[in-house]
C-alpha cells in the first residue's frame, strides 16, 4: 500500500515543504546548511538545488540506514565539521517537516543560546494535549535534565505538558563526542537525538530551553490533514504580507496565492482568484473574480476577468474578458481587448 505520509518535498503553496524550513534557518550567523537525505536522496538533492535560495550553501549527506534521529545527525557530523572548521561554533538542528517555523523564532533561539552560554538549548512548547511528544524533564535549577519520549515515559512523566519540538542548538565541539556515547536502550532500538540533553546535563554542561510562544510553529506534518492545516496557515501569512504591501484582496479567505508569486502595489485581486507558480502581477492591475492564473504575467493597469491562463503574458493596460482561456505562450498586446469566451 502506498504511504500517504507527506514528505519534505510535498508542496505547500507551490513550494516544497522543506524550503520553508530552509528559509527559517537562513541567518547571517549560519555559514552552511547540511541536509540529511535518505530514500530518493538524489531526487531530493536535485530538487532543492533548483529551488533553494542562492545563499543557502547546501551540503547533502545520505543516511542509508534509518537508525533514528541521533544517527541522522551522526551521519552529518563530518560535513558539519568541515563547514565549521577550527572555530568552536554551534550546530542548529531542525527537522524538515516543520514548514510553519518562523525566521524570527530561530533568531530568538540562537540569541537565547548564546546569551545563556549553554552547551545545548532546545525549543520547547506547552501543549494542552502533549500525547505523542517527548516530555521535557526539568532539574531543580530549571535546566533541562533530560527528554523522555512518549513510549518510554512513566505515567508521571506523561502528565508533563512541556514538550520537545525536535529543534535545538548544540555546541559543535561537544556534539560529536556526546552522540558517540548515546545508546539504543529504548522501545524503538534507535539512537535518540533527545538523549543529548541527559548526556550533556549529567556531565556538568549547561542545558537550557526556550519556550515557544506559538506551539503551532513547530508542529510536524505527519498526514494529509496536517498538510492541509499547514497550508491554510501559510496562505493566510502570504495574503497578510501582500495586503501589508499595498495589495487589495477583496476576500482574503477566498484568495489563493502561491509563495513564489510577485505582486506590485495597488493591485486588486477579486474573490476566488488563484495565482499559482511564478505569476507576476504589475502595479494597478485587476484580476478576477475567479481567475485561475499559472506562471503568467499581467502588465501594469491590465484588467483580467474570470480567466484561465497558463504561461501567458497580458500587456500593459490590456483587458481580457471573463471566461477567456489563454494557452501557454499566449500574448495579449498592450491595450488590446480580448472578448469574453475567447480562446487564445
Amino acid at each position: 500500500m502506498r504511504s500517504l505520509r507527506p514528505k519534505p518535498l510535498h508542496h505547500l503553496c507551490g513550494r516544497p515543504m522543506v524550503l520553508y524550513v530552509l528559509d527559517a534557518v537562513a541567518h547571517e550567523e549560519v555559514v552552511a546548511t547540511v541536509v540529511v537525505v535518505g530514500h530518493a536522496g538524489t531526487w531530493v538533492e536535485t530538487s532543492l538545488k533548483q529551488r533553494a535560495r542562492d545563499d543557502a550553501h547546501l551540503t547533502f549527506v545520505e543516511q542509508s540506514e534509518q537508525l533514528g534521529t541521533g544517527h541522522a545527525v551522526s551521519v552529518a557530523m563530518s560535513a558539519v565539521t568541515n563547514e565549521i572548521g577550527d572555530t568552536d561554533g554551534d550546530v542548529l538542528i531542525v527537522p524538515g517537516d516543520t514548514p510553519l517555523l518562523r525566521h524570527e523564532t530561530i533568531a530568538e533561539l540562537l540569541a537565547h543560546h548564546w546569551a545563556s552560554g549553554a552547551a545545548l538549548t532546545i525549543l520547547s512548547a506547552i501543549l494542552d494535549d502533549p500525547y505523542g511528544y517527548g516530555r521535557v524533564i526539568r532539574a531543580k535549577d530549571g535546566s533541562v535534565a533530560r527528554i523522555v519520549e512518549e513510549r518510554d515515559a512513566s505515567d508521571e512523566e506523561r502528565a508533563i505538558n512541556e514538550v520537545n519540538t525536535s529543534i535545538m542548538v548544540v555546541r559543535e565541539s561537544l556534539l560529536g563526542p556526546a552522540l558517540r556515547r548515546i545508546g539504543r536502550q529504548n522501545s524503538q532500538n534507535e539512537f535518540y537525538l533527545t538523549d543529548l540533553a541527559a548526556e550533556l546535563h549529567d556531565t556538568g554542561h549547561v542545558t537550557s530551553a526556550l519556550l515557544l510562544r506559538d506551539p503551532a510553529e513547530a508542529a510536524g506534518v505527519n498526514d494529509r490533514a496536517q498538510l492541509a492545516d499547514a497550508e491554510s496557515v501559510l496562505r493566510r501569512r502570504i495574503n497578510e504580507r501582500w495586503m501589508m504591501s499595498g495589495v487589495t484582496l477583496w476576500d482574503p479567505s477566498n484568495t489563493y496565492i502561491d509563495a513564489d508569486v510577485v505582486i506590485e502595489a495597488d493591485v486588486s485581486l477579486l474573490p476566488g482568484t488563484i495565482l499559482k507558480g511564478r505569476c507576476v502581477i504589475e502595479r494597478g492591475a485587476q484580476v478576477g473574480p475567479y481567475a485561475f492564473l499559472t506562471d503568467s504575467h499581467v502588465g501594469e493597469g491590465a484588467v483580467v476577468g474570470s480567466v484561465e491562463a497558463t504561461g501567458a503574458h497580458v500587456g500593459e493596460g490590456a483587458q481580457v474578458g471573463s471566461y477567456a482561456v489563454l494557452r501557454s505562450g499566449a500574448k495579449v498586446a498592450p491595450g488590446e481587448v480580448v472578448a469574453p469566451f475567447h480562446y487564445l
